[in-house]
């Protein structure tokens, strides 16, 4: 299999040279993913609904990549606040919950724009 790169039609993906997910074999690899709404171009204020859009995104582009959530095996998720840990863990948990990826958390000191809260990138792989 050759490799695909898979684009959501976000305009960092020209600008920083990046593909939202690149499939490479059994593998997909789904870049750093914060909580725009593409539909309308904004990023909402509240760090729920980042994350909810995060997983929109994260699936749309696994579903064009011909994968599913349930192939997710790795998520790392990046936070700007310890405080918002808990709101990010419940909708990490309504998605991934009984998939049970390799996880890690990461509280950083800042992301690309400061109204991003939460980003998360995930690989999966294709089940046989």
């Amino acid at each position: 299999m050759t490799r695909r790169l898979i684009s959501t039609g976000s305009p960092f993906e020209k600008i920083a040279g990046y593909s939202r997910a690149v499939v490479d074999g059994d593998f997909v690899f789904v870049s750093g993913t914060t909580g725009y709404d593409y539909t309308t171009m904004t990023m909402p204020a509240d760090v729920t609904v980042q994350t909810q859009n995060c997983f929109k995104t994260i699936g749309a582009a696994l579903t064009e990549a011909g994968f599913a959530m349930a192939d997710i095996v790795r998520a790392t998720y990046y936070i700007t606040d310890a405080g918002d840990a808990d709101a990010v863990f419940a909708v990490t948990g309504a998605h991934l919950g009984e998939i049970r990826p390799a996880a890690t958390l990461l509280v950083v000191a800042g992301l690309y724009k400061p109204e991003m809260k939460v980003e998360i990138e995930v690989t999966a792989k294709r089940r046989s």
